[in-house]
């Protein structure tokens, strides 16, 4: 029987003691983000898929990209000890995600409350 190597049995995220090891998973996690990127771009320019189903697509692949991001570059686990980091992840998403849907407000009220009235557009120079 084989022994198995406590080294080769390493998650994506957690530290790696080995060097060896730990490049490995940097280029699996490169390949899989050019692999994702190329599929995107794929999806994007190909007429075979179906319309709205290019639009999913592309979700599906952006969740994808992100996950590989999170796991294999920002070493994100579900580790305990990784807790301040999930937190960090999850109070800049809330963030992202306010200022996003704040502009997005602002901007939609904004012709309403910025254009004036028709009565100021219709007015007419009187001598």
């Amino acid at each position: 029987m084989t022994e198995i190597d406590p080294e080769q049995n390493v998650a994506p995220g957690e530290p790696h003691s080995n060097i060896l090891s730990e490049t490995t998973a940097y280029v699996i996690g490169l390949a899989l983000a050019l692999g994702l990127t190329a599929v995107s771009f794929w999806v994007a320019s190909t007429s075979s898929l179906w319309g709205p189903g290019v639009a999913v697509g592309l979700v599906v692949l952006a969740i994808a990209q992100m996950g590989v991001h999170l796991v294999f570059f920002l070493h994100i686990t579900s580790g305990p000890d990784n807790t301040n980091n999930v937190l960090a992840l999850a109070f800049g998403v809330l963030v992202v995600f306010l200022v996003m849907i704040g502009t997005i407000w602002i901007m939609g009220h904004m012709n309403d409350n910025m254009m004036p009235g028709p009565e100021i557009t219709n007015l007419q120079m009187q001598h």
